[in-house]
């Protein structure tokens, strides 16, 4: 099933850096199934109030929004949705053997048990 054309995310709702960019696609490469597109999750938790991940997908609903990048979507669903407006995925190769999908301009919560320290220093990483 693919995404219907009013669900098409602009090119401005979310960037993905090139090196996070790259990362992708070399990932999905290596995987031999039938992916669709990478999803982009949020759940509750982390100091921002949300915490987020990402996973492969092998289907797009109706009613997931997508963000076409090149050689692969972003799939996101409606829930998510309101939480990645402005913020930025970048891949960071740390050196020490170690990398992160980070999400940086990460804007929090209202709730109690989020700090909000994170988003204002844009440096949240899932």
């Amino acid at each position: 099933m693919t995404a219907t054309t009013d669900r098409i995310l602009g090119a401005g709702y979310m960037t993905l850096t090139p090196p996070a960019q790259s990362k992708i696609v070399d990932l999905i490469a290596q995987v031999e199934e039938d992916i669709q597109g990478v999803r982009v999750y949020a759940t509750a938790g982390g100091c921002s109030g949300v915490g987020f991940g990402m996973t492969f997908t092998d289907q797009i609903d109706e009613t997931d929004n997508v963000l076409e990048c090149e050689g692969f979507k972003v799939v996101i669903d409606d829930g998510a949705v309101p939480h990645l407006q402005g913020v930025e995925i970048d891949y960071v190769d740390r050196g020490d053997g170690t990398s992160v999908f980070k999400f940086n301009n990460v804007q929090p919560v209202k709730d109690e048990s989020a700090c909000g320290s994170c988003a204002s220093a844009s440096t949240c990483s899932s």
